[in-house]
């Protein structure tokens, strides 16, 4: 397993040594031996989520109000697919930053979401499926959203590409309009 730390204090992009033979392919996207040695602890799963996107469908960017917060250990399936980390938590050491890793069945890359970090993929292929594991139950009062284009956050999506985005995405504030409207978690209530 290789293992990257991300730009987003906290955050790992986590790449698995696929096994090919004449029957396929296998990937263990998740270790939990590389995960604990990476993270400092085990990756409490509360629910599985399992999403399929057309091309251009731009989900996010989506975070868990804190308390109680939210992780994610997020692979790509089947597909292709940006999935990009932003540190929202006010007082972190890298707020304001984010990090982007290319998905896809022919890495098997994994991404870890620490609480208190901004989520959003940008589906490059038609019936991309994105598999999430969560640390909490989805609690649809519990769920919040920032704007995936704002430009103070300049994020890399590509140009060729005609957004797909949710009613709640096209209307989510952006980053600096999140905050004075205290809507971003604190560092101190997403750490330990």
């Amino acid at each position: 397993m290789q293992i990257r730390e991300l730009a987003v204090s906290g955050g790992f992009e986590f790449t698995p040594e696929p096994i090919r033979d004449g029957r396929g392919i296998f990937a263990a996207p998740l270790q939990d031996s590389s995960f604990v040695g990476a993270v400092g602890h085990r990756f409490p799963v509360a629910q599985m989520n399992h999403i399929v996107s057309s091309r251009g469908v731009l989900r996010g960017l989506h975070y868990t109000t804190t308390p109680p917060g939210q992780c994610k250990y997020v692979f790509c399936a089947h597909g292709r697919a940006l999935d990009i980390i932003v540190d929202i938590r006010i007082g972190s050491p890298t707020f304001g930053c984010w990090d982007a890793v290319q998905m896809d069945t022919e890495h098997y890359r994994a991404v870890y979401f620490p609480k208190g970090t901004a989520h959003a993929f940008l589906a490059l292929e038609d019936n991309t499926v994105m598999s999430y594991l969560v640390s909490t139950p989805y609690t649809p009062e519990y769920e919040q959203a920032i704007d995936p284009l704002d430009p103070a956050l300049a994020l890399p999506w590509p140009k060729d590409v005609d957004f797909i985005l949710s009613d709640r995405d096209t209307v989510a504030p952006g980053l600096e309009a999140a905050g004075g409207r205290g809507m971003l978690p604190l560092y101190t209530d997403c750490i330990g």
